[in-house]
């Protein structure tokens, strides 16, 4: 409020009490325009989408709502549509299958070992130069 009281005091200094009744017609105009040019557009999206601007709510789609975890988490636990978990097989003949295969019924399904190497104490890292 003081903010805006500064810049009227401002206003009538560096414009003048002389013209400043025209300045502020002209302000006036400026924002009947807007307002008007902004009610058209309103009117215009809901002509055109069907949705009433007033209607809709604007809560839903507030972005300080979504939280990454959760949204990775629903992600990650939702089944896939239109599948169905398969029974397992039996076999009569013995096999010698990894837990991985015997576990999903398939050999392809099997993950390959992870291989992590360890640098020596002091080593540096190995650089790329064409990658950066």
């Amino acid at each position: 409020m003081n903010e805006l009281f500064i810049l009227l005091v401002i206003a009538v200094l560096v414009i003048g009490p002389k013209r400043l009744p025209e300045y502020t017609q002209k302000l006036t105009n400026i924002v009947r325009e807007i307002r008007r040019m902004a009610s058209g557009a309103r009117e215009q999206l809901r002509e055109e989408t069907g949705v009433d601007l007033n209607e809709v709510d604007w809560r839903k789609y507030d972005p300080r709502q979504y939280d990454p975890r959760k949204i990775i988490r629903d992600a990650l636990l939702e089944d896939e549509p239109g599948t169905q978990a398969a029974a397992p097989t039996q076999t009569s003949t013995p096999s010698a299958e990894s837990p991985a295969e015997a576990a999903t019924g398939s050999p392809a399904a099997a993950p390959a070992p992870r291989v992590v190497e360890r640098l020596a104490p002091g080593q540096a890292a190995p650089f790329d130069s064409d990658a950066t």
